[in-house]
């Protein structure tokens, strides 16, 4: 009976290396979770996934996404010191609303250090009558997302960035 247990745990573990071991030897596994495309393209993705509400989807029409350059990104990020690949932001082009939506693609490293630094710089009161509800810092792989706006709307985006 102990010879069947000791046969039985040894070939447990052959097994178990085994499946790790075809694992590893098939590539590499999407353990990164990076996200496939522009990030303009995912933008419109969350959009198109969110479950926003019909007044929120109404105005999307005065809503333009923009490709983040240096002179937006203390205005946007809140500061200049955030090293990124690509960047872009959504947000109203003219609108009393709190809101605005960024997608950032960072080095897969820098990913905990960009967060922070958004974290640290984030102002929900930058608007000149309105303050937004709710920040949120979130990333999948190498893209960090990052919104501020009512908390609704905040945790849609959020989801359909999750289940992207």
């Amino acid at each position: 009976m102990k010879i069947r247990k000791k046969t039985a745990l040894v070939a447990g573990m052959v097994l178990l290396l085994a499946g790790l071991g075809c694992s590893a030897c098939g590539g590499k596994e999407s353990s990164s979770d990076n996200l496939e495309g522009n990030l303009s393209e995912i933008m419109a993705s969350l959009y198109d996934n969110a479950e926003l509400d019909q007044g929120f989807r109404d105005n999307l029409d005065g809503y333009e996404t923009y490709e983040l350059t240096d002179e937006m990104e203390v205005s946007i990020l809140g500061t200049d010191e955030i090293t990124y690949k690509e960047g872009v932001v959504s947000m109203p082009m003219m609108s009393s609303i709190a809101y605005q939506c960024v997608l950032l693609r960072v080095e897969e490293d820098d990913v905990e250090t960009v967060k922070q630094a958004l974290k640290s710089n984030a102002n929900p009161d930058k608007w000149v009558c309105v303050s937004a509800e709710t920040t949120l810092i979130e990333s999948r792989g190498d893209v960090v997302f990052f919104i501020m706006c009512d908390k609704d709307t905040a945790y849609a985006m959020n989801s359909a960035f999750q289940n992207l």
